[in-house]
């Protein structure tokens, strides 16, 4: 059972119990259920309108203030309420990270679309563009290659790709700050998959300081033996790195310097489909770039 599951459960339990544990009168199964949810959103919305005192949550979810407690803390838990130095309770920034999610997702998808159909035609290979979704790397969109009719290759929209052992996952996490990275990273239980993974901390922070020095990133069957990527980073109007396109074969397709012969298509992409949200590099930025062939994609 997931986090969120238990969260959920968790949830769920205290809003149908008492304060002394005895199940309140309500009605059972589905309805329970749908009453108990729409309990935790009026919760929630009411503490985005003004801080909400527990006196004033018990009474929105019409229970003792002892269970509102538990109940505030699971949302508490889960970022969707914020305890403040008055002992109110506002909106948590889970919540804002959720919209801008969904927003972002949807307009990144929208603006990298024709961008990553027009690489996969140049390519003949799959691409994909990922992007960091709450603790996990998601893909949100993948244009399959006709080579792989016969292997499919493993990766599938909405799926979650390992965050150390990935093109994407290794692009995304090298570009995140320090802090984020090492919070992320706290998490991982790390797992040599094959001979070629990073499996521990130490390989992996030395591999995200190369990748934050040449501006893209491989992965050399580092999760599925047989499976060859080379990843970009891809910016927003701010200049951070909120995903990653990629381009991806089979190793009896393509080895990974086969792969390589294409990236500066994979990193004009990339920039392409950063400018289309808004990102303009800095004068300076564009100096470096027009004089360092690294940046411009020139594999060594």
């Amino acid at each position: 059972m997931s986090s969120s599951d238990c969260a959920s459960r968790e949830l769920y339990c205290a809003l149908r119990n008492g304060s002394d544990g005895v199940p309140a009168a309500a009605p059972r199964g589905d309805s329970a259920l749908a009453q108990s949810i729409r309990r935790a959103i009026d919760l929630i919305r009411r503490s985005a309108e003004h801080p909400l005192s527990l006196t004033e949550a018990a009474d929105v979810l019409g229970v003792h203030k002892s269970t509102a407690l538990r109940i505030l803390q699971t949302l508490e838990s889960a970022r969707f309420v914020r305890r403040t130095g008055a002992g109110t309770y506002v909106l948590g920034s889970g919540v804002i990270e959720l919209s801008e999610l969904a927003l972002g997702s949807m307009d990144l998808r929208q603006f990298a679309a024709a961008h990553l159909r027009s690489l996969q035609r140049e390519t003949s290979h799959t691409v994909h563009l990922a992007q960091l979704t709450g603790d996990e790397i998601i893909y949100i969109d993948k244009v399959d290659s006709p080579a792989f009719d016969a292997v499919k290759l493993p990766s599938r929209v909405g799926r979650a790709v390992s965050i150390y052992a990935s093109a994407v996952g290794k692009t995304i996490l090298a570009y995140l700050p320090s802090a984020e990275r090492d919070r992320l990273l706290s998490h991982v239980v790390f797992e040599r998959f094959t001979d070629t993974t990073f499996a521990d901390q130490e390989s992996l922070e030395a591999e995200l300081a190369r990748i934050r020095e040449q501006g893209w990133a491989t992965d050399n069957g580092e999760h599925d033996a047989y499976v060859r990527c080379i990843a970009a980073p891809v910016r927003d109007s701010r200049g951070q790195v909120i995903a990653a396109a990629s381009m991806t074969a089979i190793e009896v397709i393509a080895s990974l310097d086969t792969l390589k012969q294409a990236l500066p298509l994979l990193l004009e992409t990339a920039n392409q489909i950063s400018s289309e949200l808004g990102y303009t590099p800095t004068p300076s930025a564009s100096a470096d770039e027009s004089g360092d062939d690294r940046l411009l994609g020139t594999p060594h």
